[in-house]
């Protein structure tokens, strides 16, 4: 029997979703949940898969799946989203989440896409799948020309902030002061030609800076 858990922070989807799945033979839901506050808690249901919002309260999906994958590297998660932009999916794939999904697809592909993962496979909608491979097809030498510019100290800056560290963690981390990161911070922007730290982080990841 296949283990599925569902983050979802609305009520309406989170019933749908667990009578798809429990209609579904070899398929069970063993946990649904409104937020990711506690997942050590939550995820002593022991799932195979976890489906996981990316806006969740308190907690978001991609900060979320990268506590999953730190605790419990085994199991697979599937990122349902309404946003098909860049950065989340990169961000997403980079947290370590096996798939990255929208959530208008069919209740049929769902439960294949869970087949998959569980099966050791990654999973896209094929229109995520398509800017992907422009992403990545559009990199060729603007990666080595970026990296060249920043620092290593902006580097490894850029690297702890995508992530998900805060300024302060940030900080604390290289054991430096939160107005020497602001400082560096301010140095990245203007090297990369971008103007907020999302820009920044989808830059980086695009061009495999970090």
């Amino acid at each position: 029997m296949l283990k599925v858990a569902i983050f979802d922070d609305i009520e309406e989807r989170l019933l749908s979703l667990k009578f798809l799945l429990d209609s579904t033979e070899h398929i069970k839901c063993v946990g649904t949940f409104t937020n990711c506050i506690n997942l050590e808690s939550s995820l002593a249901c022991e799932p195979d898969v976890v489906l996981m919002d990316i806006r969740m309260p308190n907690v978001d999906g991609i900060t979320a799946t990268r506590q999953i994958k730190s605790l419990y590297p085994s199991i697979k998660v599937i990122i349902q989203t309404v946003f098909d932009d860049d950065e989340k999916i990169f961000l997403s794939l980079k947290a370590g989440a096996e798939g990255y999904i929208l959530k208008s697809t069919s209740n049929e592909k769902v439960i294949q896409y869970i087949e998959d993962v569980y099966n050791g496979g990654a999973v896209m909608n094929p229109s995520i799948a398509l800017r992907v491979t422009k992403f990545f097809n559009n990199t060729d030498n603007t990666a080595h020309q970026l990296s060249q510019e920043l620092t290593v100290r902006e580097k490894e800056i850029l690297h702890l902030l995508t992530d998900g560290l805060s300024y302060k963690m940030v900080a604390a981390n290289l054991d430096i002061t939160y107005n020497t990161v602001n400082s560096h911070i301010k140095k990245i922007y203007e090297k990369l030609s971008v103007n907020s730290l999302g820009e920044a982080i989808s830059l980086a990841i695009k061009n495999r800076i970090v």
